[in-house]
């Protein structure tokens, strides 16, 4: 039972994880944290789903999602976010992801209306267990592909720098611009994962990943803002933690569920703000 358990929660904090490092590659790149990123990924997963429903196989169109997913990223870094930008600050940023968080939201209810929608699993004959490791197995070799793409390759060089310093990046000759955009597309597309992953557990619907937004909120804040690693870390974690909690305090309910990430950001912020992997604040004068 336990052994159960602790498999589907993983399958559940691999969804959180890579919710929380979309979360976690748009702060990094922009300084803000995206709102909209848990209604981008569910666009992603109806996207998905229309394309399975049409009759391409899960396979295909999971990839052809992360895609379309990454190009819907970078045209609304270059369309939206840029000009915010240009004439706002970082306030204003957060008030634009939110607004994208309403618009988007409204346009898949619009499209494809509120009604609740089964999204076929990627391993319908397998137990629940093991369809669960699965899923974890898939998300886990997606983020590993993308760690070695930001690791280990020229364009994961120069994200790092302007990531890490974007005025520096920019004296130095780098087309920091273009790279924003690769960042919002990358985090797009990561989070896509997540939603087309968390579909044929939460069933399909505009507001699916509402509460996995908060989750994957907490995923990051436990991992650290700043963390990829930690971003994962903590969404495993926050999987395996609400999936026991459920089974052993009862926590049966959306409302009661929803209190295990509190919890634990609240708890996080308390004792260690900077997160496990986190780097640690800088002291002020």
């Amino acid at each position: 039972m336990f052994f159960q358990q602790l498999i589907e929660g993983l399958g559940a904090g691999a969804g959180y994880a890579a919710l929380a490092l979309a979360l976690v590659l748009t702060y990094r790149f922009t300084g803000i944290v995206n709102f909209a990123q848990g209604e981008l990924a569910m666009l992603a997963a109806y996207v998905a789903w229309q394309l399975v429903d049409s009759g391409m196989p899960y396979w295909v169109a999971l990839p052809v999602t992360v895609a379309i997913a990454f190009l819907a990223g970078v045209v609304t870094e270059r369309t939206v976010i840029r000009r915010v930008e240009q004439g706002a600050g970082e306030a204003t940023l957060v008030v634009t992801t939110i607004g994208l968080y309403v618009m988007v939201n409204a346009i898949a209810a619009l499209v494809w209306t509120s009604a609740l929608r089964a999204f076929p699993s990627p391993f319908p004959d397998a137990p629940a267990g093991a369809s669960a490791l699965a899923a974890a197995c898939v998300a886990g070799l997606v983020l590993g592909a993308a760690a070695l793409v930001v690791r280990h390759t020229g364009l994961g060089l120069v994200m790092r720098a302007v990531a890490a310093d974007p005025r520096s990046a920019r004296l130095s000759g780098v087309r920091v611009g273009r790279v924003l955009a690769l960042g919002w597309g990358a985090a797009s597309a990561v989070g896509a994962v997540s939603g087309v992953l968390l579909a044929p557990i939460l069933f399909l619907e505009p507001t699916m990943m509402t509460g996995v937004l908060v989750y994957s909120f907490a995923a990051a804040t436990l991992g650290g803002f700043d963390s990829a690693l930690g971003a994962v870390v903590g969404g495993l974690i926050v999987g395996v933690t609400e999936t026991l909690a459920g089974t052993y305090l009862g926590f049966v309910g959306a409302d009661l569920k929803i209190a295990v990430p509190l919890v634990l950001i609240v708890a996080v912020l308390l004792l260690r703000p900077q997160g496990l992997f986190g780097s640690a604040p800088v002291e002020r004068a």
